[in-house]
């Protein structure tokens, strides 16, 4: 009787052992099976990494090599290897430090269009709600969409010396665009005009993502409207304002390119040619391809450490919501 129970427990214990033996190699996933499971979510993923080779990582690639050639673009001239002369050709010209400084001005120049006006126009209008909500922001957003060309035609006959409405309003006679001390500030202007009702809305959507119960609750404890957008809505929304800051450092010599190309060419006496329009200055007027691609190789590396440093340091001072 015992042994004949024993056998019976024993032959299942076996049994199992058997099938779990025998099923152990199934279980295991081979190593093409285990790609094939986990392929596709990269898969997905390949179009845009090819797009952005192909579009951004290949002409930084053909950029730097350029930069180490003598070249005037005419197809039938031989390209010289000139290796690092380029650079030390760029550095030692007196033109890019001007250009450097006059793209600081730019920057700074900007920012108030950028960052403080949005601020101030989001909070203000923050209460517009319904189809005057929808009527605000359109107007506020038109200048963004019209064509830098169209806007820079319109704003040549407005800053006219003889006959424009500036200097009608004014009472003045300034020639705003062919003088060195105003062509400048006019650029940024004008720039400014057009981009600030992008950075309203960027600004408005950013108070929407405030959680409003931080207000509600600084208002129970007896903080006045004033206090809660100086200690509560301004802090958490620094991420936003550094967003826009950083746009602002990096691409504002970028924004007022066309305008500089349509209304000064880079003048009067150089005052408007910053670091985007002197490079175009040595591509297609000087026609130094070389000198041209240093030049774009330098400024892609030096906006690179800026934008580093601007990340660490947004990520440093900003607020969060958590």
């Amino acid at each position: 009787m015992v042994s004949g129970t024993f056998v019976e427990v024993a032959a299942p214990a076996r049994n199992r052992e058997a099938g779990t033996a025998g099923t152990a190699p199934a279980s295991r996933e081979s190593g093409w099976s285990r790609i094939r499971r986990l392929a596709p979510p990269y898969l997905y993923l390949v179009p845009a990494v090819v797009l952005l080779v192909v579009w951004t990582y290949q002409p930084l690639a053909q950029t730097f090599v350029l930069s180490t050639y003598s070249w005037n673009l005419v197809p039938s001239t031989p390209m010289v290897d000139v290796g690092l002369g380029n650079y030390e050709r760029l550095l030692g010209t007196p033109e890019l430090g001007r250009a450097v400084w006059r793209t600081v001005v730019v920057i700074l120049g900007m920012l108030p269009f950028t960052v403080v006006i949005p601020v101030a126009v989001a909070l203000l209008t923050r209460r517009v709600r319904g189809r005057a909500q929808g009527v605000y922001r359109a107007l506020v957003f038109a200048p963004m969409l019209v064509a830098p060309v169209a806007g820079a035609a319109v704003w040549q006959w407005l800053l006219d010396p003889s006959a424009g409405a500036v200097n009608r309003v004014l009472g003045t006679d300034v020639n705003w665009l062919n003088t060195a001390s105003t062509a400048q500030w006019s650029i940024i202007v004008i720039t400014g005009w057009h981009v600030v009702g992008f950075a309203v809305l960027v600004v408005t959507a950013g108070l929407a993502g405030i959680n409003p119960d931080y207000a509600a609750a600084a208002q129970v404890d007896g903080a006045s409207r004033s206090q809660v957008t100086r200690w509560v809505t301004l802090p958490l929304l620094s991420p936003t304002l550094a967003f826009l800051a950083l746009m602002t450092v990096l691409l504002s010599a970028q924004w007022t390119f066309p305008l500089i190309d349509t209304l000064t060419q880079g003048g009067p006496v150089s005052s408007t040619t910053n670091l985007y329009y002197l490079l175009w200055e040595y591509g297609f007027r000087s026609h130094d391809a070389g000198l041209a691609a240093a030049a774009g190789v330098l400024f892609f590396l030096g906006f690179i450490v800026v934008a580093a440093l601007l990340t660490r340091l947004a990520a440093r001072l900003s607020h969060h919501d958590d």
